[in-house]
């Protein structure tokens, strides 16, 4: 059972989240009042995930984010957002959070997040020597409008990363959750053409209508190509659908506070949060992010951050 860690000075908000999360059964709850309380009780034992409130005494959110990523690199932080605290959330992703849910909409989005979470940090400790020694790699594919392959193909592409030791830990939950979003942005709303706007309006009719044109034509036959280079300078992902496209420069800035409340933001805010570069081409339809490699990543084989 993963053992999932609250942290919020509201007793009101805390009981709120262990009650949603109670209801799947499948997590042990620790709760903390503040970043300060949080960190004692990591030194005892430390969870699986974070999730925690931005506005705390004594240390909020944000600190709690630095020292949670220096301390256990290990352990993804979660936040929870409330209305006036967009600009402080943005700094935190770009700090080492793994992702975000606001409080308005904790009860739609706050499993979601979770375990999308939880399966992008569950890495495959079994690592061939063979692929331990991979310096340089390049590597195509073709996908069908399929979520469960593009959630495998995102986990071997972590696992690749940590065999390759380009990055760190936190580094490469942050380059799997970006992947992951830039794919299912470009199944969705490129080869499926469910609008994000629809997924504001009624969650559950843009699940449906998405599943229904799945088996539908010309929708069906789309595919998605992806290109993917891992060098000793960089992480480089191109990403193309085959819908029709939009125009790049429509798009609002996904950092602008007003933007962070809206739920089809959250991808884009992620992606260019997390990567270093991102760029699509004149129609939309393909985008290409990239990560720097940092100098010197040091992770010896075996060593445990928890």
């Amino acid at each position: 059972m993963k053992t999932v860690l609250v942290v919020d000075d509201s007793q009101v908000d805390r009981r709120l989240v262990g009650g949603l999360l109670q209801r799947s059964g499948e997590f042990q709850l620790v709760y903390a009042a503040n970043g300060r309380d949080a960190l004692e009780r990591m030194e005892l034992d430390v969870p699986d995930v974070v999730i925690t409130d931005l506005h705390m005494p004594e240390m909020n959110g944000l600190e709690l984010v630095e020292a949670v990523k220096s301390n256990y690199p290990l352990v993804p932080v979660l936040l929870m957002t409330a209305q006036g605290s967009e600009e402080l959330a943005v700094e935190a992703l770009k700090r080492g959070a793994a992702s975000y849910v606001t409080k308005r909409r904790l009860s739609e989005d706050l499993m979601n997040a979770l375990e999308q979470i939880m399966a992008t940090a569950t890495l495959d400790q079994g690592q061939s020597r063979l692929r331990n020694r991979i310096v340089r790699s390049l590597t195509s594919y073709i996908l069908p409008n399929d979520t469960g392959l593009v959630q495998a193909m995102v986990q071997q592409i972590r696992e690749m990363l940590r065999s390759m030791r380009f990055f760190a830990e936190n580094d490469r939950l942050r380059i799997g959750i970006a992947l992951e979003e830039a794919l299912l942005n470009s199944l969705y709303h490129g080869n499926l053409e469910v609008s994000s706007s629809l997924r504001e309006q009624d969650h559950s009719l843009y699940d449906s209508t998405a599943k229904q044109r799945m088996d539908e034509e010309p929708y069906c036959h789309r595919r998605l190509f992806i290109e993917v280079s891992l060098s000793p300078e960089e992480a480089r992902f191109e990403i193309r659908d085959e819908g029709p496209g939009f125009n790049p420069s429509s798009v609002p800035d996904p950092t602008d506070p007003e933007f962070l409340e809206r739920p089809c933001g959250r991808g884009m805010l992620l992606m260019r949060s997390f990567m270093d570069e991102i760029a699509y081409n004149e129609t939309g339809n393909q985008v290409v992010m990239s990560k720097r490699v940092p100098p010197q990543t040091a992770e010896e084989e075996g060593e445990s951050s928890r």
